[in-house]
């Protein structure tokens, strides 16, 4: 039986990034569509994760990326209104309890788009 993984996300001026909190991850599948996420992998013990988001607003699906590390698998999708807050990441108006959002990372936005440059040129280099 599948489950869906624990999900971090924060807010960006240009983009949203998730984060999928499963450890050594396998057979990691993402699509990214203008307004909709899937995700699915395993972790070491072969239990299946599954994670489906239909987005609060649409994205650049040409311009997302995922990077996996041995702790998660990152997605950052490009926000087709930049500058646009996102109250939320889900369509409906739900908190599902896999999701929460990632406070370490959530911050006010002044000044915060070389941060977010940065960060996006360091995921495109792994």
């Amino acid at each position: 039986p599948r489950q869906p993984a624990k999900m971090l996300w924060y807010d960006r001026p240009q983009y949203v990034y998730l984060e999928f909190c499963v450890e050594d991850s396998t057979d990691v599948k993402v699509v990214i569509e203008d307004q909709r996420l899937v995700f699915s992998c395993k972790n070491a013990d072969g239990v299946e994760f599954y994670n489906e988001i239909n987005l609060y607003a649409r994205v650049n699906s040409k311009d997302s990326r995922e990077k996996r590390s041995d702790r998660s698998i990152t997605c950052f999708m490009r926000k087709s209104k930049e500058k646009v807050a996102w109250p939320r990441i889900t369509k409906e108006n739900i908190k599902p309890a896999w999701l929460s959002v990632d406070f370490d990372n959530w911050r006010d936005w002044e000044g915060d788009e070389e941060v977010e440059r940065a960060m996006v040129e360091q995921y495109a280099e792994v």
